[in-house]
């Protein structure tokens, strides 16, 4: 999620591997920040060192409007959001040549004074596509031809409120549900069933972050972790139980960083003079191993490599 300037997306691919159609089609970007959602790739073949004119460019696109998406991949093609006049669309490009595939309509324009349009990232489950727009527009819409399955405004079913710069999170698909930050009371995290969009289960009543969850594996239980508008927690993605909640590294302006989740383990940090804690989970909640103010993520994720954090502290 971004807060500068309007940022109109334009789209250019280089040769940066072997070939751009088989990094598209193999590289498992599928989601916001990748597979798993860590910010790794496993694409080998990179380039040591580009030319000096630079990498050759394959194509170059305009026109998908104003926004802060990043891109999905699957089967050949990219995924973004953008928006135009006052309507945010989902879009899909073919990710050999840059042509757009198709366009469909996703809500109304998002808009502020720091940036206009949406800030999620569609995640791509099998032949769906999920996305939730700047307005708070939830859809699932086929991959091959963006027909819309279901959508619905969460803002308005559960009665949230959109955060100053934009609902920003990128659904998370777990089995047969998409669970997702809604905001509102009493339904501050809400469980939708994928297939239908019905409304599985809700959980607290925080005001929605900026932040997309992440999976953890803890006892044998699968749990969601977010960062709201308040704290981090994990919920139980079976039912939303609480499993654990901790507000040392989260403000009241933007928590903005995807956790790092790492085994039992999981990093959480935001900005405006805060910073960073490892938390250790367990079944029955979640133990602070430290506490840091050299890593005060803002609008950047951190990524883990081996042993080591790395990212930006602050700004």
């Amino acid at each position: 999620m971004n807060m500068p300037g309007r940022c109109a997306v334009a789209v250019v691919a280089f040769v940066l591997t072997g070939t751009l159609t088989g990094t598209a089609q193999n590289s498992g970007w599928s989601q916001w920040r990748g597979q798993h959602r860590d910010g790794k790739s496993t694409e080998t073949g990179l380039l040591k060192a580009w030319p000096r004119e630079g990498p050759p460019r394959i194509w170059r696109t305009t026109g998908l409007g104003l926004g802060y998406s990043s891109f999905s991949v699957a089967d050949g093609m990219l995924f973004t959001l953008g928006a135009r006049g006052s309507t945010e669309y989902v879009i899909a490009l073919d990710a050999a040549t840059g042509q757009k595939v198709w366009e469909t309509r996703n809500g109304t324009i998002f808009a502020n004074d720091r940036g206009d349009g949406p800030r999620g990232t569609p995640t791509v489950d099998g032949d769906r596509l999920y996305v939730l727009g700047g307005s708070g527009d939830l859809s699932c819409l086929t991959v091959d031809s963006g027909r819309v399955i279901w959508t619905q405004n969460v803002l308005a079913e559960f009665r949230g409120s959109n955060p100053r710069w934009g609902l920003s999170e990128s659904p998370l698909v777990l089995d047969d549900r998409i669970v997702i930050n809604a905001g509102g009371r009493n339904a501050s995290i809400v469980a939708f069933n994928k297939a239908t969009g019905e409304a599985l289960w809700t959980s607290e009543s925080d005001p929605a972050g900026y932040s997309s969850a992440v999976v953890a594996q803890v006892g044998g239980i699968t749990q969601a972790v977010f960062m709201t508008d308040r704290r981090a927690l994990g919920v139980d993605i079976a039912d939303g139980t609480l499993l654990w909640s901790y507000d040392g590294a989260s403000n009241r302006v933007a928590n903005i960083a995807t956790p790092v989740v790492n085994g039992n383990r999981v990093f959480v940090s935001s900005a405006y003079d805060t910073g960073g804690a490892l938390l250790e989970l367990s079944r029955t909640g979640a133990t602070q191993v430290y506490f840091t103010r050299e890593m005060m993520n803002h609008h950047s994720s951190s990524v883990l490599v081996g042993d080591y954090l790395y990212g930006f502290s602050n700004s």
